[in-house]
């Protein structure tokens, strides 16, 4: 379903959200090549709960851990695990919060130690691909528009972006309509109402489109 929110529910998205933005920054000081993503899940569930809130995915359909930890190829919902970073790894840390009843989600990808340029590259061209769909997050324009931008942008580097995984509406649940697809048509989807707070959330990959859900 979708929620248009008033001015002052959506200054407390606001301030759920500047907390996972400080929660993605405490854990970014601790990325090394040796930690695990399990250490950096404590990190960040520690510095939630000290700042008065608390972990927005833990439990959530049962997903056991603070943060989505998705190291490489894996493209979102990593569960955080002994896995110790290595040189030349890259780290999707997605983290959410709940403060004062109201959802903040936002998700970081992590250069570990020196990575290879074309990868490099690729994270390069998923957040020109976030800021292009951002640039079109208007009162009056449709979530296509958003959509056929981020797509436009991730293609013209010749990447693919993935179809089964899209971003949300958010507020006093952590997923809410209207979905964010990755690619679409201008002009087409859900209009973009004032006070309508939504996620975009670029998946793009260097191969094809496809995905795959591993047995965990």
């Amino acid at each position: 379903m979708i929620y248009i929110k008033t001015d002052a529910e959506v200054e407390l998205l606001r301030e759920a959200n500047q907390l996972v933005s400080k929660t993605l920054a405490e854990v970014a000081a601790h990325i090394r090549p040796g930690i695990t993503t399990l250490q950096l899940d404590t990190i960040a569930e520690e510095f939630i709960r000290d700042h008065g809130a608390l972990p927005g995915f833990k439990g959530y359909a049962g997903f056991p851990n603070t943060l989505c930890t998705s190291v490489n190829d894996e493209v979102v919902h990593g569960i955080p695990s002994d896995y110790e970073l290595r040189d030349g790894d890259i780290i999707s840390v997605d983290c959410g919060v709940i403060l004062n009843g109201w959802n903040g989600d936002s998700a970081y990808t992590f250069a570990v130690g020196d990575v290879k340029p074309e990868v490099l590259r690729l994270m390069e061209y998923t957040r020109a691909s976030l800021e292009a769909g951002a640039r079109e997050a208007i009162t009056g324009k449709r979530i296509g528009d958003i959509s056929h931008a981020v797509q436009t942008r991730a293609e013209s580097g010749g990447y693919s972006v993935v179809r089964t995984l899209v971003g949300h509406g958010i507020g006093k649940h952590l997923h809410e309509g209207p979905e964010v697809p990755n690619y679409g048509k201008r002009g087409s989807g859900t209009r973009l109402d004032r006070n309508l707070v939504i996620c975009i959330e670029p998946m793009i990959n260097m191969g094809t489109k496809n995905t795959r859900v591993q047995s965990d």
